[in-house]
């Protein structure tokens, strides 16, 4: 069934990540299956296995990838922000979440044992993507609160996700929220206007 000497390695891994991210982006992650990546891969589950370890590895390299395409995404919006840049971060932080729907859910969905930290490289993705907003944060306080950049960081991405979340997944919808969006970048405004 396999074609092990058609590929190496790093290649064989390479067209694992894809195609999980393929798969995961079209079923999510309930409905994902290693099985399936390997059999549109045309290899074996064995060699999944063989190239991740565990099937932990395979959700942290395809979340990875994931994560990557998130920082760029980021990074391409603000590379042609003039102005309100924070705005822009949060927008795209919607628009990432709403046009990569399930492999952006999956980030979340993913759990690693409680007694185990996610591998330096894996962090640094997250890091990656938590210091634009610091940088955005920071420049857009009053020179006396920048040193709030880092903590203000994290609690407005987890406003901010939320707001993505509930839209999502309808709750807004039943809320009455017409604008989720427009409630995320009311919420944000208010954290950081002057005292």
């Amino acid at each position: 069934m396999g074609r092990r000497s058609d590929h190496s390695r790093a290649e064989l891994r390479a067209m694992i990540i894809s195609e999980g991210q393929k798969q995961l982006s079209e079923v999510g992650y309930a409905r994902f299956s290693a099985r399936e990546v390997a059999k549109r891969v045309g290899y074996s589950i064995g060699t999944i296995y063989n190239v991740f370890g565990t099937h932990d590895a395979l959700m942290l390299a395809i979340n990875g990838q994931t994560l990557e395409h998130w920082r760029a995404h980021l990074e391409a919006k603000l590379a042609h922000a003039k102005e309100d840049r924070l705005r822009v971060a949060v927008e795209a932080y919607f628009e990432f979440a709403i046009l990569y729907r399930n492999a952006w859910a999956a980030i979340y969905d993913f759990r690693l044992p409680e007694n185990v930290d996610a591998p330096a490289d894996y962090a640094g993705k997250v890091a990656d993507i938590t210091q634009l907003i610091v940088k955005e944060i920071a420049t857009t306080l009053p020179q006396g609160r920048r040193d709030e950049a880092e903590a203000l960081a994290r609690s407005l991405l987890a406003s901010v996700h939320g707001h993505c979340v509930f839209t999502l997944n309808g709750t807004f919808k039943i809320l009455s929220e017409t604008n989720p969006l427009a409630a995320a970048l009311s919420r944000v405004s208010e954290a950081i206007a002057p005292r």
